[in-house]
């Protein structure tokens, strides 16, 4: 018997269960593409739900400006807000089922976790 009264084979069940819904959000990141923009909109950043960067985009009044050093810093900016969004996102579709999973086998893990 385990904590709580369950049986080897239904927490086995459950375990598995939970790494199949963690999988499927893990997909489902894979997939997402996470925007943010700065400077008003000149610079927009795309981002994978995996936090990878896709895309800058420049709008062309900004790079009619001669202060570079805005520039950069409004890509920067754009990217690092989604980024941001993009790790949110992350922990907001794993977090749960990762916890809950985490909880379920003490902490083990599962093989492919």
């Amino acid at each position: 018997m385990f904590p709580g009264g369950g049986d080897l084979s239904g927490l086995l069940k459950q375990a598995q269960e939970m790494q199949a819904q963690y999988q499927q959000a893990q997909e489902e990141l894979a997939e997402a593409e996470v925007e943010a923009s700065s400077g008003g909109g000149l610079v927009t950043a795309v981002v994978s739900g995996e936090g990878d960067l896709k895309k800058v985009s420049i709008d062309p009044k900004a790079v009619d400006t001669d202060d570079l050093e805005s520039l950069e810093d409004m890509v920067v900016a754009a990217v690092q807000a989604a980024s941001a969004d993009a790790k949110a996102m992350a922990e907001e579709k794993l977090g749960p089922v990762g916890d809950a999973l985490g909880n379920l086998t003490g902490g083990m893990g599962l093989p492919g976790m």
